[in-house]
């Protein structure tokens, strides 16, 4: 562990083969996993989870308290997941009361000043651009894209496989699978592009299409949407995610780009 001109708290619990440039400081009850890389001029507050082979750039600041005037110095956490790039001055708070933790899964790029606050939880493979902001309680699933300088409403969730455009203010909930855009945010088709670099096969692609083609272009409430496509679409992974996320919205889902929100 390479520590000159850093400071490391004693009760910090560092793997042997952690990097720690000059000038990072590291509170106590911080765990940092084998592997992981630390900038110059980063800090590590109280509560840091961090996994292995993570690389965190100058500036970054994680495991703050949360910017909620309702937390009282509650024990809480951020726990990071592996093989996680966090880039320059970026902030990630901890949690409060509600879920007591922000996470952020494995795999994850979250670019330059981004911001993620308490209990956020973002799942494995999701890139998040340049000054994309994340308010309280925010739910993000796999496999998510969010471009530069898009901002997430608190409460919103967002499904396994979008991808939202630069500049986006998300205020409703975003389904798997599709392209968010507009402002109002809107529905302007599948992540078709994001699916076959998974290795989605065309036919499932053209299936979670005409999922959405009922949802977004007949004439139907989404209640009724969703009763349609239970009905009409064979029983699949794909289908019943869809179905369970729009049942299960809080906020409710975006509409299509030819109906008001």
């Amino acid at each position: 562990m390479n520590q000159p001109l850093a400071y490391v708290h004693p009760g910090a619990k560092i793997a042997k083969n952690v990097v720690i440039e000059p000038f990072t400081t590291i509170h106590n009850n911080v765990t940092i996993g084998e592997g992981t890389w630390i900038g110059s001029n980063v800090t590590i507050m109280e509560g840091a989870r961090i996994g292995k082979n993570c690389n965190i750039f100058p500036g970054a600041v994680i495991s703050a308290a949360p910017q909620d005037l309702k937390y009282n110095d509650e024990d809480t956490t951020v726990e990071i997941g592996n093989n996680v790039t966090i880039r320059e001055c970026v902030t990630i708070n901890r949690g409060t009361t509600d879920k007591m933790k922000t996470v952020v899964g494995n795999n994850c790029l979250i670019m330059a000043y981004c911001h993620i606050a308490h209990d956020c939880f973002v799942g494995d493979n999701c890139i998040f651009s340049n000054n994309t902001t994340l308010a309280g309680h925010i739910t993000v699933g796999d496999n998510v894209v969010l471009a530069g300088m898009v901002a997430v409403h608190q409460f919103c969730s967002i499904g396994n496989h979008a991808f939202v455009t630069g500049g986006t203010l998300v205020r409703k909930d975003v389904p798997p699978f599709v392209k968010a855009a507009r402002e109002p945010i809107s529905y302007v088709g599948i992540n078709s592009v994001g699916l076959r670099r998974r290795g989605y096969e065309i036919e499932k692609i053209r299936e979670i299409q005409n999922i959405y083609r009922i949802l977004y272009q007949g004439k139907f409430n989404n209640s009724q949407a969703a009763a349609v496509i239970e009905a009409e679409m064979e029983a699949s992974s794909e289908r019943d995610e869809i179905l369970m996320f729009i049942k299960n919205s809080k906020r409710g889902i975006m509409k299509g780009y030819f109906k008001s929100n």
